[in-house]
Formats: C-alpha cells, sequence, structure tokens
C-alpha cells in the first residue's frame, strides 16, 4: 500500500475544525439546559394560571348556590 502525503494546510484546517466544535459544545450543552429549564418554568406557571381560572370558576358556583339557598331560606 502506497503512502499518501496529506497537506498540512489540509490537516490543519481539519485540526482546527475538530477543537472548534469541541469548544463550543459546553456552551451549546449549557444553552440548552437554560432554554429547557426556562420551558418547564413556563410550563408551570400555565399551570398555575389555569389551577388558578379554575378555582375561580368553582367559587363562582360556590357562591352562587350558597345566595340560592339563603334566597330560598326566606321563601318558607
Amino acid at each position: 500500500m502506497a503512502e499518501t502525503v496529506v497537506n498540512s494546510k489540509i490537516t490543519d484546517a481539519i485540526t482546527q475544525t475538530n477543537v472548534k466544535v469541541l469548544a463550543e459544545a459546553p456552551a451549546q450543552s449549557m444553552a440548552m439546559v437554560y432554554q429547557t429549564m426556562a420551558h418547564s418554568i413556563s410550563l408551570s406557571m400555565q399551570n398555575a394560571v389555569s389551577s388558578q381560572n379554575a378555582m375561580q370558576q368553582l367559587n363562582a358556583a360556590i357562591i352562587s348556590t350558597a345566595c340560592r339557598q339563603i334566597l330560598s331560606l326566606s321563601d318558607k
């Protein structure tokens, strides 16, 4: 098998690209972690708002039922 000589500029370019990819990996992974955390926090806030809305609707139903019962007492 014949040995082939590779230009040193090509090997340098490939080495620099590999180093660049390895250097950017921690920053990209931390950015992904921050995005995931922000998304999960926003989902929990959305669930809290939805829960408050449901409790408000339940509160309105309870108050209307209590008012109806109070008004029905005066009819007797």
